[in-house]
């Protein structure tokens, strides 16, 4: 072998050496990144793969019921078909839109909001597309699945009320959260997911809402669903109970009927409420499914104001009916008596002024108890001159007029009870003579809600013990109510002398003849109810008008007829349940206030558990049970 050969031999000898090198160095390499993976990372890529084949969703708990003071269920949960749409899962999302509006109604608005709520989202969370789905557009939808990616259908819960229209200001509605709802909890992002917006539903949102559970799901490399793996139940929310009995307030919306006004019937120990009625009323569940632009418009726009609960938040003069508290004030200032007596012509004058009573002829001589029975407002014109505005009202507010009484649901107004300082610094002006003249018989600036009155009722015929207004029997949050209750419990201080006299007189405006509500009296053996009524003018009633004749309030336009009110209480023996009613532009409060008044009480004196013998079942007195859970 020459040189030249042995050289080319070398050369190859080294190569070969060089390449074997390298694939054992690769060899190395690839041995080490197996074992690198397989054992030093095998735990982290093998929870990585799990990931990917199990997906945990969280589950939305059942909102808890919310029940009368039977037990009877007034807001429960109802099963709710759903589509939704997961944007990780769907390459194209405005084409597997359009597939979908071919199976289901989906209008622009609605697309173009589903769209918008996706860009505002995680990907991996799901948006709801369409809720309230019949059982129909369920199996179209799952036969035409493959061809829908990212689109599952899911079954949940709605909220359903039973009465409609009969409670809807009590318990209020729920409605998905809003943006500035989201606190990063991740259950308010569940699709589907109500909380509470008005009423009960609000007020107790936590405590109905619950804490969610878990599911566990294997997954294919699609994401679609191949089974459930493990499953943990949330617990429910909460169940709340309320003082408010459901049959009664039936009849109280019934009772009303097409009237624009509103009942309060309170327990005058407890100050439970058992009746809120405000019409007109709404439909609850139409906000659960979502009104049309139409829908809010034709509510909003409605003179009669459906959406305001007028027991709590319709503010009126009272009237007639605050007559007992200007009494309630000249008597604890001793600067009238049982006996004091005025002369009432029809009218009295005072300065420039001439300030009229009802009965154009008047009632001549008159004391308390007559004032009272008849509603003489010359007699109380006389008293209130005496008294003084600053001394009526601090009497009107130990009585829980002008003020916010810490009702548990929201929305509730405080009325107006002027002093001397108010107008001075509100309106700038001083107080002068003829207001407090108007005020004495409840008018000019004073204003009073419905439930106020009842409140101011209730203290009189309890004894004076400051009993505030609730609607939640049994939730946690009732600690809170049970501590401001006992805080708030020391006595009004009123001589029970002066009660029992403004009692008595109650008594004669139902039970005596000459009486304003003597034809609206109960009737039914065992039962028996006292009270007042009042008729509070809306517009001023002109000289020319009073010497051209009294005008019928069937006569003027409905906006500017006077409005009806009633408070009352029974039985007259052992005072239980405190009642006020007022309707709106109704008319006069012994014809229009005072029969509704009767016909509610009756109603709620015949379903008194006290009536029960020791030991009944009160089933009977429950109504009919709804469905739903």
């Amino acid at each position: 072998m020459n040189s030249r050969d042995s050289d080319r031999q070398r050369f190859f000898t080294r190569r070969a050496a060089l390449l074997a090198g390298g694939q054992l160095g690769l060899l190395t390499a690839l041995v080490g990144r197996m074992y690198y993976l397989q054992v030093v990372e095998s735990e982290r890529y093998q929870t990585l793969a799990e990931e990917n084949r199990i997906n945990m969703r969280l589950l939305s708990p059942s909102r808890g019921r919310i029940l009368d003071r039977f037990g009877v269920p007034v807001a429960v949960n109802q099963q709710n078909y759903r589509v939704l749409i997961k944007s990780e899962n769907t390459p194209d999302v405005p084409a597997v839109l359009d597939r979908l509006a071919m199976m289901i109604s989906i209008d622009a608005d609605e697309k173009a909001r589903i769209l918008k709520e996706i860009r505002r989202k995680k990907k991996f969370v799901p948006v709801t597309v369409r809720e309230f789905l019949e059982w129909e557009d369920v199996a179209r939808l799952e036969v035409n699945a493959p061809d829908l990616p990212g689109v599952t259908i899911d079954v949940g819960e709605r909220r359903f009320y039973p009465n409609g229209f009969a409670a809807a200001h009590i318990l209020g509605y729920v409605g998905a959260p809003r943006r500035e709802d989201l606190t990063g909890d991740p259950l308010l992002e569940l699709p589907g997911f109500r909380i509470g917006r008005s009423g009960i539903e609000r007020a107790f949102d936590k405590p109905l809402r619950g804490s969610a559970g878990a599911s566990q799901l294997e997954v294919n490399a699609v994401g679609r669903v191949i089974r459930e793996l493990d499953r943990q139940e949330g617990d429910s929310g909460r169940d709340v109970v309320l003082t408010m009995d459901m049959e009664l307030q039936r009849t109280s919306m019934r009772r009303l009927g097409e009237e624009s006004g509103a009942i309060v019937v309170m327990d005058v120990e407890t100050g439970g409420v058992i009746v809120q009625a405000s019409t007109p009323s709404f439909d609850p569940n139409a906000f659960t499914e979502g009104l049309s632009n139409a829908q809010w418009r034709s509510l909003a726009d409605n003179e009669r104001a459906p959406l305001r609960n007028k027991a709590i938040a319709g503010e009126y003069a009272p009237g007639s009916t605050f007559k007992m508290i200007v009494a309630l004030a000249a008597l604890e200032e001793g600067v009238v008596s049982a006996q004091s007596s005025f002369f009432c012509p029809g009218h009295i004058e005072v300065g420039d002024g001439k300030f009229h009573c009802w009965r154009r002829q008047g009632h001549g001589h008159v004391d308390l108890s007559r004032g009272i029975a008849e509603s003489c407002d010359v007699y109380f014109y006389e008293i209130a001159r005496k008294v003084g505005i600053d001394k009526i009202s601090k009497m009107a507010m130990r009585f829980g007029l002008g003020e916010d009484l810490g009702l548990d649901v929201p929305g509730e107004r405080s009325g107006l009870i002027p002093t001397k300082a108010w107008k001075r610094a509100v309106i700038g002006q001083p107080w002068v003579l003829g207001e407090t003249l108007v005020a004495g018989i409840g008018q000019g600036f004073v204003l009073t809600t419905p439930l106020q009155l009842a409140t101011m009722t209730a203290r009189m015929v309890n004894g004076g013990n400051p009993v505030l207004p609730h609607l939640a029997r049994d939730v946690v949050t009732r600690g809170e109510m049970a501590e401001r209750q006992d805080k708030d419990f020391t006595p009004i201080g009123v001589n029970p002398r002066h009660l029992k006299l403004v009692m008595d007189a109650m008594t004669k405006v139902t039970q005596d003849p000459s009486g304003t509500a003597f034809a609206a009296r109960i009737r039914q053996p065992g039962m028996s109810m006292a009270g007042k009524t009042g008729t509070a003018q809306v517009r001023r009633i002109s000289q020319r008008e009073r010497d051209d004749g009294v005008i019928k309030n069937r006569d003027l336009d409905w906006k500017y007829r006077d409005h009806a009110l009633f408070v009352g209480y029974g039985p007259i023996e052992k005072p239980r349940y405190a009642i006020s009613v007022v309707v709106e532009h109704g008319g006069g409060g012994s014809s229009v206030a005072a029969p509704i008044a009767r016909d509610v009480m009756t109603a709620t004196l015949d379903r008194d558990p006290a009536r029960l013998a020791p030991g009944a079942d009160v089933a009977g007195l429950r109504g009919p049970n709804p469905q739903g859970s």
